[in-house]
């Protein structure tokens, strides 16, 4: 049993992995006619992203637990309406998800999936918030032990001895660990993941940004006005949660500690709201963008501009 469930859980990299190359095939063969390849990209992708809803659910996420199970209805609707679409706006729009859901999962399966990648962009955001801690004179914090999950237990990296290339052997929905710890060594109770890194939210505005249909100087201004952002504004969101743990060790909220509280929704809603507000400077800056979100959301009726009388 145990072993049926993780060549289940092995093939759903691969799975994500063909529908994100199936959607980039379509988008760079957007004007030779693509639909059908771009079609089982939606179905693949929405897969993989709905499987994860049990993962999230048995966490406790139900932010995220929703998100993956809208996940799949909402690709097969863009599936059906890739067969259907009606007007130059929409196809360009379509179009254009294709590139941008390509290119921002693209890189992010690839880390996610890749230990020393994974490990790699661990350790180098892990570093600057320890860094950024001591220099404030907050406290004096250290990168500690990394740790990988694993079908046999937790494993330190050094003594790992799996494919650090590409693993199937890895499990849990944050596999690789490092820990925080204080000078003298003590353990602080806080381990740095993937997702402490924002590089979800950076392969979003990548992606979305790198394959608009314009002129590659707008491009680069506005990658290297959003990624540096929001690299800084993560650092400091580490760094506060990191000194309330520390600070107020016996709050309590509905059962929740400080970190629990502030990394699961205060935190979370902060992010939210600037990324909004950072949408919206793109919106100005780049208004392509902008048209092509608003089409795609005529269909549920959002964003759509009043109608004149």
């Amino acid at each position: 049993m145990t072993g049926d469930i993780m060549e289940a859980v092995s093939l759903l990299p691969i799975t994500g992995a063909v529908g994100l190359v199936s959607l980039a095939i379509s988008w760079h063969r957007r004007t030779n006619g693509s639909v059908r390849i771009a079609q089982v990209g939606w179905l693949f992708v929405g897969i993989y992203f709905f499987s994860g809803a049990w993962d999230y659910q048995a966490k406790g996420d139900l932010i995220l637990t929703v998100m993956s199970l809208l996940a799949l209805p909402l690709t097969l609707g863009i599936a059906r309406w890739e067969g259907n679409v009606g007007d130059i706006k929409a196809r360009k729009a379509l179009n254009w998800s294709r590139g941008a859901m390509a290119y921002a999962g693209g890189p992010y399966l690839l880390i996610s999936h890749v230990p020393w990648l994974n490990v790699l962009a661990i350790w180098f955001v892990a570093s600057q918030v320890a860094l950024f801690y001591r220099i404030s004179g907050t406290g004096d914090i250290h990168l500690g032990e990394t740790w990988v999950e694993t079908t046999s237990g937790k494993i330190s990296w050094d003594e790992w001895d799996g494919n650090r290339w590409f693993s199937a052997d890895t499990i849990g929905e944050f596999p690789f660990q490092t820990e925080l710890v204080m000078a003298d060594g003590s353990f602080i109770g806080i381990n740095f993941v993937l997702a402490c890194t924002a590089l979800q939210s950076m392969v979003i505005f990548v992606g979305a940004i790198a394959v608009l249909d314009l002129d590659w100087k707008r491009r680069i201004r506005a990658i290297l006005f959003t990624i540096p952002v929001i690299h800084i504004l993560n650092i400091f969101r580490n760094v506060g949660l990191i000194w309330m743990h520390q600070t107020y060790t016996t709050w309590s909220f509905y059962g929740m500690s400080v970190f629990e509280f502030g990394h699961n929704y205060a935190a979370r809603f902060v992010s939210l709201f600037a990324m909004f507000f950072m949408a919206l400077i793109m919106f100005e800056i780049l208004p392509e963008l902008h048209r092509h979100i608003v089409r795609l959301l005529k269909p549920l009726g959002l964003m759509q501009p009043k109608q004149r009388v």
